[in-house]
């Protein structure tokens, strides 16, 4: 009687255990594992779906970049050449130099000015007799810290006679409407002869920008 009573109370104690004993290291640990595949599947889902929006922007991207590009093209035409300040002074002092002597301007002397950082400024024009009052040109607009830092200001000084005002004001047309960009910075104009006043003495300094080194 005894062992019929451990019997009966034994085999369900031992399903109970081996039940326990399933669900603790058998079904939970398969639930675990499943887990653990959808997460991964979930992780991998949203990282297609990542990828494939970047595939979706790639036109978009590769147009922005050509947008970016041209831009660069065109504010680097804007900029002086030259690989050093030297450099791109003698262009620059080329560039002028060129326009006064084809526009029959007689130079007695030129010079190379100092390297600045760029800051915006309002350069003035200064005259007596034809050349008139002070005139303020119109103020720069301020650049980023970026450029400021990036950017240096390149200029040169001229001292030459123009025959007349005609030939001052096409020598200052065509620097003002030149490629790369150039800035009188002061002009100032002198009438040789007062009686006579054809020839103007004229003082020209012009600066340009280009990318410091």
């Amino acid at each position: 009687m005894k062992k019929s009573r451990l019997l009966y109370i034994g085999i369900p104690l031992a399903v109970l255990l081996a039940a326990l004993t399933f669900y603790q290291y058998g079904y939970l640990r398969i639930r675990e594992e499943l887990n653990l595949i959808r997460e991964e599947q979930e992780s991998k889902a949203k990282t297609l779906e990542k990828y494939l929006a970047v595939i979706a922007e790639q036109p978009f991207l590769e147009q922005k970049r050509m947008v970016f590009e041209e831009q660069r093209k065109a504010e680097s035409a804007n900029l002086m050449s030259g690989e050093t300040y030297s450099l791109a002074a003698a262009a620059l002092q080329e560039t002028v130099k060129g326009i006064i002597v084809s526009r029959n301007g007689v130079i007695s002397s030129e010079r190379m000015g100092k390297e600045e950082d760029y800051q915006p400024s309002s350069p003035t024009i200064q005259g007596e007799g034809p050349g008139g009052p002070k005139k303020a040109l119109p103020e720069t607009k301020a650049p980023p810290k970026e450029a400021k830092k990036r950017f240096k200001i390149v200029q040169v000084s001229f001292d030459f006679t123009a025959p007349d005002i005609g030939v001052l004001r096409d020598i200052v047309y065509f620097i003002e409407t030149k490629t790369p960009y150039l800035v009188i910075r002061e002009l100032d104009v002198r009438v040789r002869n007062f009686r006579d006043p054809r020839d103007l003495m004229v003082r020209l300094d012009v600066a340009a920008l280009y990318g410091g080194r």
